[in-house]
């Protein structure tokens, strides 16, 4: 399946997709401390429903088995073309387990080995990693991923010797962004995989309107800063990030291994119909004129 093993199966990032300690309820959770983290790179002209062809056997090896861990899929709408799978974990003791029963489980071994050979056709290349959350550095990270559609990421590269400049500059967005109702992140600092002093900062957004308010809201925090506090805002910046990037993903449900409480909360979107059927669906008669 799309996480780490102890051999290369396939691939995991980040979130909070459920498992079987962090159910998502109606008042949100907080997102998992520790997720494995894998990104797969397509080849030009494998994206798409080829790759969802061959990762849905990763998803039905993993129904077949009834595995208690699931995972959440997002693909890429900029950069190069990718799929980002994200599973979670309550710690690392939770993570080894759950590595040693796939490895015990002959079947699902063989299965995702398989999976595995099919999916690597298709692809450029592939990294991992892993993740710990940073509540400390967070602002409002409890939503209800189950209804959430995108994720905004921003990847941030701390220059050596500053991460205490930059928790004090994530406080300054902290402090600043508190006081505008719906803004809301989580943030992760690289623990395996990822250079040194990099951070992600995941931003869920249930529709892409919400990137239209993000202008507003980035007025209204200036606005609370005022003049001394962006000058210093801006200083501090540029004393500390060696490098940044945010890029838009999108959910897939198709690549996506989720807990029946998720397709409960919305069985449309997270359990949707094949696309031949679909495609195979007569089209409504129209209306007499």
């Amino acid at each position: 399946m799309k996480r780490m093993t102890g051999l290369v199966l396939g691939t995991c990032l980040i979130a909070g997709c459920a498992s079987a300690a962090a159910q998502e309820h109606s008042e949100g959770k907080m997102p998992p401390k520790v997720l494995t983290v894998t990104r797969e790179f397509t080849k030009p002209g494998k994206n798409g429903m080829s790759h969802e062809k061959t990762e849905s056997a990763f998803v039905q090896a993993m129904t077949h088995a009834k595995w208690p861990t699931h995972y959440l899929a997002v693909e890429s709408l900029s950069g190069k073309p990718r799929a980002l799978f994200f599973t979670p974990y309550d710690s690392f003791e939770a993570w080894q387990k759950d590595l040693k029963a796939e490895e015990e489980n002959t079947a699902l071994w063989a299965a995702l080995d398989r999976a595995n050979v099919a999916d690597g056709e298709l692809l450029s290349g592939l990294d991992q990693g892993v993740l710990m959350f940073r509540e400390d550095l967070s602002l409002r990270p409890k939503v209800e991923i189950a209804h959430m559609r995108y994720f905004e990421i921003s990847r941030i590269h701390v220059k050596q010797g500053h991460d205490k400049d930059w928790e004090a500059l994530a406080k300054m967005y902290i402090s600043g962004f508190d006081k505008i109702a719906e803004t809301h992140w989580a943030v992760y600092q690289g623990q395996y995989g990822l250079e040194d002093g990099t951070y992600i900062i995941f931003t869920q957004m249930k529709s892409a309107a919400e990137i239209d308010r993000e202008a507003s809201d980035w007025m209204k925090f200036t606005s609370a800063m005022g003049e001394d506090g962006m000058k210093k805002l801006n200083e501090l910046t540029a004393a500390t990030i060696d490098s940044s990037e945010t890029n838009l993903f999108a959910f897939n449900p198709r690549m996506s291994y989720v807990s029946e409480d998720w397709i409960k909360a919305d069985p449309e979107f997270w359990k949707p119909k094949p696309a031949a059927a679909a495609a195979a669906k007569p089209a409504k008669k129209p209306a007499a004129q």
